[in-house]
This record gives structure tokens, sequence and C-alpha cells, in this order.
């Protein structure tokens, strides 16, 4: 009886796998993703230079402007929103809708001027947008807009400056 116990226990320490041994594999796949080179790409202190401190935070950081605070938000002017941290194109006006969430919104991208990324910070995957020029985190793209995409790229404000047609 005493010969099984200490069979049963020695297979269990030795099939257990202890905190160490995760640590290292979580580390492994770190150091196997592969860092994206944008068009454009500065320094965190250049940013921070050029930038306001919510665009930093926003851009460079992923956060979340607050909903409703916006000074784009009820923008209904003719003209085109462009990254903030580089000036690339982005969303036309004409593809601009209020989607009552207190972010702009839009129905369509400029396409090829925004990359896409998943994103589960909040627990769920998500389908983050960023600048495909300088790599800015923008929002997130949603399928529950409307036509002709069905799409909502909800975007912070912060993320933007408007260029109104001439």
């Amino acid at each position: 009886m005493l010969k099984n116990i200490v069979i049963v226990l020695s297979f269990l320490f030795i099939s257990c796998q202890g905190n160490t041994q995760e640590k290292k594999e979580k580390t492994a796949k770190k150091t196997d993703t592969k860092e994206i080179a944008y068009a454009v790409s500065k320094t965190e202190e250049e940013w921070k230079a050029q930038l306001t401190d919510m665009q930093f935070y926003i851009l460079r950081k992923a956060a979340t402007e607050n909903p409703f605070t916006s000074e784009l938000l009820d923008n209904k002017k003719d003209g085109v929103y462009v990254c903030a941290g580089c000036d690339t194109e982005l969303f036309k006006s004409e593809t601009k809708f209020d989607s009552g969430t207190g972010w702009p919104s839009f129905y369509q991208e400029i396409e090829g001027n925004v990359a896409y990324d998943t994103d589960y910070k909040i627990g769920y995957a998500r389908t983050e947008e960023h600048c495909a020029t300088c790599g800015g985190h923008l929002g997130h793209v949603f399928e529950d807009g409307p036509k002709p995409t069905g799409e909502r790229h909800c975007i912070n404000g912060a993320a933007l400056k408007f260029v109104p047609s001439k």
C-alpha cells in the first residue's frame, strides 16, 4: 500500500508543470513576434513633442477618449479626416454618420490607409484599427453599421484632424 502511494505521488510530481516553465514559454512567444515597420516611425520622445497629451495617449498608447467629448463628433462639413500623427487621409466626410455611441463613426475607411489587428484588452476579440502609415491607434470597427458596408468604424476624435474641402 505504501509503495502504491509513493508511486502515485512520484507520478504527480513529475507530471506537474511549474510556474517558472510557464513564464519561460510566455517570454519565448513574445520574442517571436515581429515588429511592424511603418513608413513614419518616431521615438516616444519625438511623438510626445509633436502630439498633445491626449493624442499621444490615444495614438501611441491605444487609449480611448471619453464618449461625447470630441469636437469632431458633430462635424458635418465636407472634407477628409486625417491621422493626427502623420496626416494620412483615413476617412471621407461623406462616410461619416451619427452612431449615437459618442465617438465619430464612419461606414467606410479610405482603402489601404487603415490597418487592422485583433484586440483582446476587454476580454473578448475586437477588431482594432490603426493608421497604416504610422501605426497610431484609431479605434475599433464593428459590424453593426449602416449600408452599404454594414461597418461602424468607431474612432477616437483625438486621433483625427479634419481637413475641410476647398
